[in-house]
């Protein structure tokens, strides 16, 4: 099941179907030995105070064009830079859209009664949950998953109640300075 917009793009962005540059990068068959990471809980694995030599492995990211990302880390840097340009610009969509009137999260408060119905641990958990089982068919690991979406879920009822207590306050302060006037 999809939630939003923002899921989209990570689903999008985690199967590695996302263009960067002009090339499209399609995720390697070789991350077979780290597969239990992808999953939650994560296994318990001991610290390694091993040094390696850098980089180590192979590129895990091969584009149409038969090249492979990455031989730096400021590569890797710029493409994961771009990424978070793009997911900032869909949680603004989710949050604020164009114009601070047409915001999804605030829009939602309007159907909000009282403080408490802000806060709805069902239907986050829902979310949550949602994305950690949507995750592994798109290889994007659900730690990731279930850590981004919890954050951006605790954040929306945090936002939501500023908005809904910021509302009832102005409109309580408007209210009583109508009283006063008359």
């Amino acid at each position: 099941m999809k939630f939003s917009a923002l899921h989209s793009l990570v689903v999008a962005l985690a199967s590695c179907n996302v263009v960067w540059a002009t090339s499209v990068p399609r995720c390697s068959e070789s991350l077979n030995l780290t597969d239990s990471c992808y999953y939650v809980p994560l296994p318990n694995v001991s610290v390694s105070n091993a040094t390696r030599t850098v980089p180590w492995g192979e590129p895990t990211i091969e584009y149409a064009n038969g090249t492979t990302c990455c031989s730096s880390l400021d590569q890797v840097r710029t493409a994961l830079d771009d990424i978070d340009a793009k997911l900032l610009q869909l949680l603004s969509t989710r949050v604020l859209h164009e114009n601070i009137q047409a915001a999804y999260v605030r829009e939602a408060t309007r159907f909000k009664s009282t403080e408490a119905s802000v806060d709805d641990p069902t239907r986050n958990q829902q979310v949550i949950q949602g994305a950690i089982d949507d995750a592994p068919a798109v290889g994007l690991p659900q730690i990731i998953a279930q850590m981004v979406y919890r954050n951006i879920v605790n954040s929306s009822v945090l936002f939501e109640e500023c908005i809904r207590n910021y509302i009832v306050t102005k409109a309580t302060r408007s209210s009583t300075h109508m009283n006063w006037i008359e």
